[in-house]
């Protein structure tokens, strides 16, 4: 296993089957330095305009259509201290006639205190002067080529991941991509110093960060949607819209996984799912929505291989 420490000379703003900046081997490790949302690294020097400005795409040879990546997110250190999210709800996620109510979506700054692992406004609004928040990193956007030579905008998500906005996708998690394109073409940006369900201002805490992946390459493994787990539950990725198709997006992943992974029956399956599964929201603002199905893994079978 190599460790790699890859400083991007370009940023792209979609996921898509672009010239790799690098090539590493099945397993190895790549450190990198992401840039914020709207292209700021961390000495706050805009080198891309937004959205979602991506690091990559990485190749990690032997990966060939049909295989899955596997994307460990072994740590996530903010390089700065500040960051930024918008000043208001997005407007479909109220109700039409609250729309005329909302705030501007202005920019607010918030700080990142890198020793004590907070969050704050900076500077505070009324009613929030005591608001101290948990620093809680997760990767917004993440992904890898989609087939048939497309090029997906970083502003949304599909199969091949995206900016999905999922807050399980932080360090300790991985990750399972479907490899459409030789190499697999991993793309990785968008970083949160913390975020609610559904970044329904449009953002987390945007800001940027020193990341620590591992990419290896699982040919035993055949996914269709992103799958995920961490040391206490599996989960499913769907992303669509509307939400009700994300959702069964993500469902039938979750079957598909119970079926060729833990041996179960649809009967088996559609038993265990119906009473322990939990949907969570990923976002609901950009094209895609995102949905999460996941199952804590003290209710599932011994795992099969």
């Amino acid at each position: 296993m190599t460790t790699h420490h890859f400083v991007p000379s370009a940023w792209h703003n979609v996921i898509g089957t672009l010239p790799a900046a690098l090539t590493i081997q099945s397993g190895d490790v790549v450190i990198t330095e992401t840039l914020d949302a709207a292209g700021f690294d961390k000495a706050n020097t805009r080198q891309k305009p937004g959205p979602n400005p991506m690091n990559g795409p990485i190749s990690v040879a032997g990966a060939e259509p049909g295989d899955s990546l596997r994307v460990d997110i072994l740590r996530m250190t903010p390089n700065r201290a500040h960051g930024w999210t918008r000043a208001a709800l997005a407007a479909n996620v109220v109700d039409p006639e609250s729309v005329r109510d909302l705030p501007p979506r202005d920019a607010a700054n918030w700080h990142i205190d890198l020793e004590g692992h907070t969050v704050t406004l900076a500077p505070p609004v009324p009613g929030l002067e005591h608001l101290v928040l948990p620093l809680d990193p997760m990767i917004g956007c993440f992904g890898v080529a989609p087939p048939l030579g497309q090029a997906f905008s970083t502003a949304t998500s599909a199969e091949n991941g995206g900016n999905m906005d999922y807050r399980g996708c932080r360090p300790g998690a991985s990750l399972w991509f479907p490899v459409a394109v030789p190499g697999a073409l991993f793309f990785v940006g968008d970083c949160h110093a913390i975020q609610g369900d559904g970044e329904i201002v449009g953002t987390g805490v945007e800001t940027s960060f020193e990341l620590e992946l591992r990419l290896t390459v699982d040919k035993a493994l055949k996914v269709t949607w992103p799958r995920g787990e961490n040391a206490d539950s599996i989960f499913t990725i769907g992303n669509a819209r509307p939400l009700d198709q994300a959702l069964q997006h993500a469902t039938s992943e979750m079957l598909s996984w119970l079926i060729t992974s833990y041996g179960l029956s649809r009967v088996a399956a559609s038993h265990l799912m119906g009473q322990v599964v939990r949907y969570e929201v990923g976002n609901v603002f950009d094209p895609a929505y995102t949905m999460v199905c996941r199952i804590e893994k003290k209710w599932l079978p011994h795992r099969r291989g």
